[in-house]
């Protein structure tokens, strides 16, 4: 019976799904979107044989690299005790076991 009532949900919201008004994409695209001249297109060979472009300059390695240490930084600390000695000792002097 249930089985049947799960079906029955299921199918119902697939039919009003499908009712639904596709959303009109025509007026989405801009006037210079659709002047604009299709894309050259390429043989792959020539797209394979040509080597890629650097994509990270040298001052965006060092931002990496001060990047990348203050997070082991922040990692190291993170990594330490969460409470202190003294605080320990006075939770578990506090605390009855």
């Amino acid at each position: 019976m249930i089985r049947l009532m799960w079906r029955t949900l299921v199918l119902s919201l697939g039919i009003l799904a499908a009712c639904s008004e596709f959303p009109s994409l025509d007026d989405k695209v801009s006037a210079a979107a659709r002047a604009a001249p299709y894309p050259r297109l390429l043989p792959i060979q020539t797209l394979l044989a040509r080597p890629a472009p650097p994509r990270l300059t040298e001052t965006a390695v060092a931002t990496l690299e001060a990047r990348a240490a203050r997070l082991r930084r922040k990692a190291a600390a993170l990594r330490g005790p969460v409470i202190d000695t003294s605080d320990r000792q006075r939770l578990g002097t506090s605390i009855p076991r």
